[in-house]
C-alpha cells in the first residue's frame, strides 16, 4: 500500500494466476464430472380456431376444447431434475388476427398470491406469473415474451441475444388478456395480434415455451425444460409449435402515436433566476413493411415522461453506463447496441439527444429493422439533432447487417457516421466514422459461447492506433463456468456516439482528459455445488475473477483479483463474502474521495490495497425485504468503509415503498478528518388501479450536491395511450436552497 511498483503486464498476470492455480485445477476436475441432462424437446400442434373467442378468462368456447394441451411442466428452480409439483395446462390456437393462448394455473396452497403491484411490466422473478416465450424465426436468438400475473397485470418484452440476460421490458405493444380467479386455480386468456409480432412468412414451425412462477411453493417451472443455470427466457430451450398449415398473415401493422406536451420550469439559482414555458407537439409511427421488417419514424420526439435514472456514487474515475429507456430506440436495439463489448460500444443510443444529462432536441429520426429472409437481419437508422448550447446540428447514421451461421451463431458488420452541419451544409472537417465486424459463437446447448470483433475508427487527423479488437470465450455447465476475455483499444479509437469509458483519464492539473491505449485480460472461474438430496440450501458458489489492465507498453495500470463465496438458502435468501485485492497506477495527483477537498489529493504512483465485503439478501418473497453489504479495507494510502443497504415493504398489491443508501467514509493520512459521501434514496410506487399509477423518487446525493424529487402520475385511459403529469424539484444538499422546479403535462394517443 502506497509504494511504487513497476512490472510487466503478462509476467505479473502469470504470477497472479499461480495464486489460484490449485483452486482452478480443482474446479476443472469438478467441471469434468458435470453435464446437462438433456430432456426431450416437446411439440404442440396448433390449428385454426372454430368459432369466435372472447377474451374473458373463461375457457368455454369450442375452440379451446379442440386444442392439444401442453402440460407436464419441468421444474427449473429450486431443482431441474423432476416434474413440477404445481400443475399448469396450456392451450394455443389462432385466427386471422390473433394468436390465442390460455393457461389453467392450478393452486393447492391456500395463501395470497405474491404480486408486487398492479403496474405494467412487473418483475417476473418476484411475482407469481404465467409466461410465454416465442421464437417465430426459429433462430435461437431473437423473440418475444408475454406474461400475466394472477391480478391480470401484463408484462411484455423483447428477447435478445438468445435470452441469456432475460427480457427487455422497455418494449411496449398492444395485446389483450384477462384473468379469472378460483379457489383452486387461476385462469388466463391471452390474444396477441399478429401485427404486433415479427415472423417469417409461410412458417411451418415456431419455437415456443411456457413458464410458471409459483412463489408460494417456491417453484419455477417450464414446459420445455430449462436448466437452472439459465434464464427462464433462454431461447436455447424451447419446444416446437407446429402449424396445421404454413402460416401467412396478410395484415400489415400501422401504429401512429402522436403526443402533446406543455410545461413550466423555474430556475432559482443566484443571477440565473428565470421562468420558462414550453409546449411541444410530435409523433411516432410504427409501420410494418413486411411480417418481419418494421419502419419506425419519429418527428420532434419528447421523452419527458421517461423515469429518471437511479443515481449511484461513482468512485471509479471513469464514466458509468446507464441503460436506454426511450422507447424509440428499444425494438431490435440489439442489432445496433450489441456490437462490441460492455465497455467498448461503438453505438450507444444515449449519446444521441443527451449530453451529460442535458437534453439536445431531436428533429426527426427513422429506423428500419428486422428480418430479411430466414438468416439475415438488417438495421438502418438515421437521426438528426438540432442546435443546442452552441452545439451545431448533428446527423447520426448507422447501418448494421447480421447473418446467422453455424445454426446458432451470427456474423455481423456495422457502419456508423456522425457529421455536423453548418448553415444547412455538411461540415467536412467534423465527422466520426466507424466500421467493424463481430462474430458471435454459440453452440445449440449454450455450453460454449464466444465473440471476436474488430472495429476501425476514422476521424480527421487521426490515422494511427485508431482501432479496437477483442475476444471472449466461455464454457458453462450446471456446476461450472469458465471465461476468458481479452481487449485492446487504440489511443485514437474515437466513438463519438459510443461508450468507451476506459480510454480517457482526467488530468486535474491541466483540466483535460487524456487518451491512453490499453490492454485488458479478464478470466473467471466459478463452481456451483448443488446438494444431491433435499437440503436447507439451494447451492453454494465459489468464484475467482480477475480484471487486469495495462498500457500500450504492457505495463500494469489496474488489477482486481476477487475471491467470492455465495450461499443461497432454500427460502431464496442468500449470503456472500468477497476478498478483493487491487492494484492501481495513478498518473496524476487525484482526489480519491471525490469530494472536491484539496486536502484529499493523493500523489501519483502505484498502489496495492485489499478489502473484505459481506453481503446479505433476505427472502424477496416476503412483504418486508432487506439487502445490505458492508465493505472495509485499504483504499490507496488510507482506508475506506462502505455501507450499502436497501429495505422495501410491499403493501400488496397497491403499493411498494423502498429506501436505500450508499455511505462511504474515507480515512486517509492527508485528511484532517474523515470525509464522507452519502447517497440516500426513497421510492414510492402506488397502483390505484391497473391503469392509474403514481411513482415518486427522492435522491439525496452529496457527491453531486443535489437533492432530487421526481414524481410521475400516469393514467392509461385506453390501451397504450397515456396521460402523464411529471413534477421535478432539485435542491442543493449544503443548505437545501432550491435550484430549479418543473412541471410537465404529456398526452399520448395510440392509433392502430
Amino acid at each position: 500500500m502506497g509504494y511504487l511498483l513497476k512490472t510487466d503486464f503478462f509476467s505479473c498476470f502469470a504470477v497472479e494466476l499461480k495464486k489460484v492455480n490449485t483452486i482452478a485445477t480443482f474446479l476443472c476436475l469438478l467441471a469434468s464430472l458435470t453435464s446437462f441432462g438433456q430432456k426431450p424437446i416437446p411439440s404442440l400442434n396448433i390449428s385454426r380456431a372454430v368459432g369466435e373467442i372472447k377474451i374473458d378468462g373463461e375457457l368455454n368456447e369450442t375452440a379451446w376444447k379442440n386444442c392439444e394441451i401442453a402440460k407436464d411442466f419441468y421444474q427449473s428452480v429450486p431443482v431441474d431434475t423432476a416434474f413440477a409439483n404445481t400443475k399448469t395446462e396450456v392451450r394455443v390456437t389462432y385466427d386471422d388476427k390473433y394468436l390465442y393462448i390460455s393457461a389453467i394455473c392450478y393452486d393447492t396452497i391456500n395463501k395470497p398470491y405474491i404480486v408486487q403491484s398492479l403496474k405494467r411490466d412487473f418483475s417476473y422473478p418476484v411475482s407469481d406469473a404465467f409466461g410465454v416465450y416465442i421464437d417465430p424465426y426459429d433462430d435461437h436468438t431473437n423473440g418475444f415474451s408475454f406474461a400475466v400475473n394472477p391480478r391480470g397485470v401484463q408484462r411484455e418484452g423483447l428477447i435478445q441475444v438468445g435470452g441469456n440476460y432475460g427480457v427487455t421490458t422497455a418494449w411496449d405493444i398492444l395485446w389483450l388478456s384477462e384473468v379469472k380467479n378460483y379457489s383452486d386455480r387461476w385462469v388466463v386468456e391471452i390474444a396477441i395480434p399478429f401485427t404486433s409480432l415479427r415472423f417469417n412468412k409461410g412458417s411451418k414451425k415456431w419455437r415456443i415455451n411456457f413458464s410458471r412462477n409459483d412463489l408460494k411453493r417456491n417453484e419455477g417451472s417450464s414446459w420445455a425444460s430449462v436448466p437452472r443455470n439459465f434464464n427462464i427466457a433462454s431461447l436455447a430451450f424451447c419446444g416446437e409449435l407446429i402449424w396445421d398449415v404454413p402460416f401467412e398473415s396478410k395484415k400489415k401493422s400501422i401504429a401512429i402515436i402522436p403526443y402533446l406536451t406543455g410545461g413550466t420550469q423555474k430556475t432559482h439559482l443566484p443571477q440565473e433566476e428565470k421562468r420558462t414555458f414550453s409546449k411541444n407537439l410530435g409523433t411516432d409511427a410504427r409501420i410494418g413493411i413486411t411480417n418481419s421488417l418494421q419502419l419506425d419514424l419519429t418527428l420532434n420526439p419528447d421523452f419527458s415522461q421517461v423515469e429518471v435514472d437511479r443515481q449511484v456514487t461513482n468512485l471509479s474515475r471513469f464514466n458509468l453506463f446507464f441503460p436506454e429507456r426511450r422507447n424509440f430506440f428499444i425494438e431490435n436495439s440489439d442489432l445496433f447496441s450489441d456490437f462490441g463489448f460492455r465497455q467498448i460500444r461503438p453505438f450507444f443510443s444515449r449519446k444521441i439527444g443527451l449530453d451529460g444529462g442535458e437534453i439536445i432536441p431531436i428533429v426527426a429520426g427513422a429506423r428500419l429493422s428486422g428480418k430479411v429472409g430466414k438468416d439475415w437481419r438488417i438495421g438502418i437508422m438515421n437521426i438528426h439533432t438540432n442546435i443546442a448550447e452552441q452545439r451545431p446540428m448533428q446527423n447520426y447514421s448507422v447501418l448494421a447487417l447480421q447473418k446467422r451461421v453455424l445454426k446458432n451463431s451470427t456474423i455481423g458488420v456495422i457502419g456508423l457516421n456522425r457529421n455536423s452541419y453548418n448553415a444547412g451544409k455538411i461540415n467536412t472537417n467534423d465527422y466520426n466514422r466507424i466500421i467493424g465486424s463481430d462474430f458471435n459463437f454459440n453452440t445449440i446447448d449454450r455450453k460454449w459461447t464466444g465473440k471476436v470483433f474488430y472495429h476501425h475508427a476514422f476521424t480527421p487527423n487521426q490515422t494511427k492506433d485508431n482501432f479496437t479488437h477483442a475476444s471472449y470465450l466461455a464454457y458453462s455447465t450446471k456446476s461450472f463456468f469458465a471465461m476468458w476475455n481479452h481487449e485492446y483499444v487504440g489511443q485514437n479509437f474515437i466513438a463519438d456516439f459510443g461508450f468507451v469509458p476506459r480510454l480517457e483519464r482526467y488530468n486535474p492539473d491541466l483540466g483535460i482528459r487524456q487518451r491512453n491505449a490499453y490492454w485488458r485480460l479478464e478470466p473467471k472461474l466459478k463452481y456451483i455445488y448443488y446438494p444431491e438430496k433435499k437440503s436447507w440450501f439451494i447451492n453454494q458458489q465459489f468464484e475467482i475473477y480477475m480484471d487486469r489492465y495495462a498500457n500500450v507498453d504492457r505495463e500494469l495500470t489496474d488489477n482486481l483479483l476477487r475471491n467470492k463465496y455465495l450461499l443461497q438458502f432454500k427460502n431464496t435468501s442468500s449470503v456472500a463474502v468477497e476478498l478483493n485485492q487491487r492494484f492501481t497506477k495513478l498518473y496524476f495527483d487525484t482526489d480519491l474521495t471525490f469530494t472536491g477537498d484539496s486536502n484529499a489529493i493523493t500523489a501519483k504512483g502505484d498502489y496495492r490495497y485489499n478489502n473484505l465485503l459481506f453481503y446479505y439478501e433476505s427472502n424477496p418473497r416476503k412483504a418486508f425485504a432487506f439487502e445490505g453489504a458492508v465493505a472495509y479495507g485499504e483504499y490507496y494510502n488510507g482506508y475506506r468503509t462502505n455501507v450499502n443497504a436497501a429495505i422495501s415493504y410491499r403493501l400488496q398489491p397497491i403499493g411498494k415503498f423502498s429506501l436505500y443508501t450508499n455511505q462511504n467514509s474515507f480515512n486517509m493520512p492527508n485528511l484532517e478528518a474523515n470525509k464522507h459521501l452519502s447517497l440516500i434514496g426513497a421510492e414510492i410506487e402506488l397502483s390505484f388501479t391497473k391503469s392509474i399509477f403514481f411513482t415518486t423518487f427522492l435522491q439525496y446525493n452529496t457527491q453531486i450536491e443535489n437533492f432530487n424529487i421526481n414524481s410521475r402520475l400516469q393514467w392509461r385511459y385506453k390501451p397504450m395511450s397515456d396521460l402523464y403529469i411529471v413534477y421535478t424539484d432539485n435542491y442543493l444538499t449544503t443548505d437545501f436552497a432550491v435550484k430549479n422546479r418543473g412541471l410537465v403535462l404529456k398526452f399520448t394517443y395510440w392509433l392502430q
